[in-house]
């Protein structure tokens, strides 16, 4: 797969393809993780949210000289003015970013007018939605290439008892769409494993496998390199559900 992924089909996905989540907050840490993360077998590098609202675009320039050939996802969970905050990351050398859908329609398809001028991938997420499936259908109808299925830190933990995970809706939501569909939000690494034999083939990792907690933004020490090198193979390993 060249580093171009705006036109990115379900069908060209055979085997899972692994996303890498910078969600760190200095440069320096991001690209340290990220050479871990490159050098473990990573398709794709993202831009955190804590990494672009420390660092912002600059974060994407600097990876994108360091990596020129890996797709880069910023993760900026686009609010309001669409078209101009995706076209500050394009320029910058991002390849996809993320739009919120509980913005407004104007602001998704701003931000999917500025992908479509600009050749970047646009990722609608679907968080706080109180139909995850009817989100998704309309995110796609408002011409974002991939769904970004995620159920928030911050609900999961105030919820324990509900053992919120995107695993619940997700067989739906890809049944309900057409583009390729991504899961966030709590699973455990084998979790995240198994999304691709359900038909959501872009798997990523990030926290808390990448960080200490939601506090530190820093790299934990350990094996981290051996665990997210297996969990990458495993993921290259695992057939897309059609």
């Amino acid at each position: 797969m060249g580093r171009s992924i705006r036109g990115l089909k379900r069908s060209d996905l055979d085997h899972g393809i692994v996303q890498v989540s910078l969600d760190l907050k200095s440069m320096d840490d991001a690209l340290r993780m990220a050479a871990i993360a490159v050098e473990a077998g990573a398709d794709w590098l993202e831009i955190g949210t804590p990494l672009a609202m420390a660092e912002g675009a600059h974060a994407v320039r600097r990876l994108r000289r360091e990596y020129p050939d890996h797709p880069l996802v910023a993760d900026l969970k686009i609010m309001d003015g669409g078209y101009g905050e995706a076209r500050m990351y394009a320029e910058a050398g991002a390849d996809a970013v993320v739009v919120m859908g509980r913005a407004h329609d104007a602001t998704v398809q701003r931000v999917c007018e500025a992908g479509a001028d600009f050749g970047v991938l646009v990722m609608g997420d679907d968080m706080g939605a109180p139909d995850r499936v009817a989100e998704a259908r309309r995110l796609e109808e408002l011409g974002v290439g991939m769904v970004l299925h995620h159920i928030g830190h911050d609900h999961r933990n105030m919820h324990r008892e509900l053992k919120l995970s995107p695993l619940t809706d997700l067989p739906a939501i890809v049944a309900a769409t057409s583009v390729p569909v991504q899961a966030v939000g709590g699973l455990s690494i084998d979790q995240a494993v198994g999304c691709p034999a359900i038909g959501a083939g872009v798997v990523v990792f990030g926290a808390p496998l990448a960080i200490d907690d939601e506090t530190s933004f820093t790299i934990p020490e350990g094996d981290l390199p051996r665990v997210l090198g297996d969990a990458i193979d495993r993921v290259h390993a695992t057939p897309v559900a059609r």
